[in-house]
């Protein structure tokens, strides 16, 4: 995993501010563009062949959603890029899966980069990289590959369902935004359950080797998603109080309400993360309890033979004149002694409650 990180990083080594690097590793990823083209009062969704069909889009009256899958496509990306205006250092960060969310404001435009994540069928975190530009008329998203959680967007604008043919290209974009972040509560919720799950385990007592690596396994899992959700307060933080032109009064409180949902992710967030360091200390305290049971037999083992092995020693010794081994009953005595001291020492132990 470090080598893959080392390897993204290298790609960057060496070459001009604004150089298009693509740094995922799904370079067979087909092209693929949508766009919704819309207004009040109807809609017109199309996939289109190529970036040039979505040119004549950008001086439309309608509202248009432009989405493209296929990040390791990077002509294309320059393509669309040239037409829109876009700076150079913007398609660079659209094309680096390594970029951490951001937001930068042009005279034009408004650049944002966040991560969108979900489980696969195994349970495994996907974090993937969606950038968007929020222009007058248009919103471009551009994905690594297909597939994401924008599938009730698009139903809202096929069917015309609350504001989102009416109320501009900014609502579009908090429309987006708001589908990432209501994924996020899945996958806290996701991490909430499979803290539940170790803590049950740790409480039954049945603990084992795995158990180490689960919780490691599930704390870094934690830090992933908290590196994709942290910085994105800062980014609606950010349009919540820009004066920027594309951002509309009216539409500021939505962007607000996800502010609201970024806090309390966030507060979940980091108590899920003190109880996974409380899930680590269980099992270091689970892990020593059970040495310590094991000591305590060991050790009152060890206390009930130390007098009868005295006992032995004694009449172990070869002096020819020693009491008591000459009598005729002496060795049903000695076993006799031998055989109250165990039990005179168990019931001692049960009393002081050590066993």
């Amino acid at each position: 995993m470090a080598k893959k990180r080392t390897a993204k990083y290298k790609k960057h080594i060496g070459k001009a501010p604004g150089t298009l690097v693509y740094t995922g590793e799904k370079t067979s990823q087909k092209l693929f563009i949508e766009s919704f083209d819309f207004n009040p009062d109807s809609y017109n969704e199309l996939e289109l062949k190529d970036v040039e069909e979505a040119f004549k889009f950008k001086s439309s009256d309608t509202i248009t959603w432009i989405n493209l899958n296929g990040l390791n496509h990077i002509d294309d990306i320059e393509k669309i890029g040239t037409h829109y205006d876009l700076h150079p250092l913007i398609l660079e960060d659209i094309v680096n899966t390594s970029q951490r969310p951001k937001i930068d404001e042009y005279d034009d435009y408004i650049f944002l980069s966040l991560k969108m994540l979900h489980y696969d069928t195994d349970e495994n975190v996907i974090i993937e990289q969606v950038s968007f530009v929020l222009c007058e008329n248009s919103v471009l998203s551009f994905q690594e590959a297909e597939g994401d959680v924008f599938e009730n967007v698009r139903e809202r604008i096929r069917e015309g369902k609350g504001r989102i043919r009416t109320s501009g290209s900014d609502y579009l974009l908090y429309a987006l935004i708001d589908a990432i972040v209501d994924h996020y509560y899945i996958v806290g919720e996701t991490l909430g359950n499979k803290i539940e799950d170790l803590e049950d385990i740790l409480f039954s007592g049945q603990v084992d080797e795995s158990i180490s690596h689960q919780v490691l396994r599930l704390k870094k899992e934690l830090l992933k998603v908290r590196r994709a959700i942290f910085p994105l307060r800062e980014i609606i933080n950010r349009i919540e109080k820009s004066e920027h032109n594309l951002i509309h009064k009216k539409n500021i409180q939505f962007y607000r309400d996800v502010y609201d949902h970024i806090i309390q992710l966030s507060d979940s967030i980091d108590i899920y993360r003190e109880m996974i360091w409380s899930l680590m200390d269980m099992y270091m305290t689970t892990i020593s309890n059970r040495m310590n049971e094991v000591m305590k037999v060991l050790t009152i083992i060890a206390t009930i033979f130390i007098p009868l092995t005295f006992i032995a020693g004694i009449y172990g010794m070869n002096f020819d004149h020693m009491p008591e081994l000459h009598f005729k009953n002496a060795y049903y005595i000695v076993w006799g002694i031998m055989i109250l001291i165990f039990l005179g020492m168990l019931y001692y132990f049960r009393k002081k409650k050590w066993l």
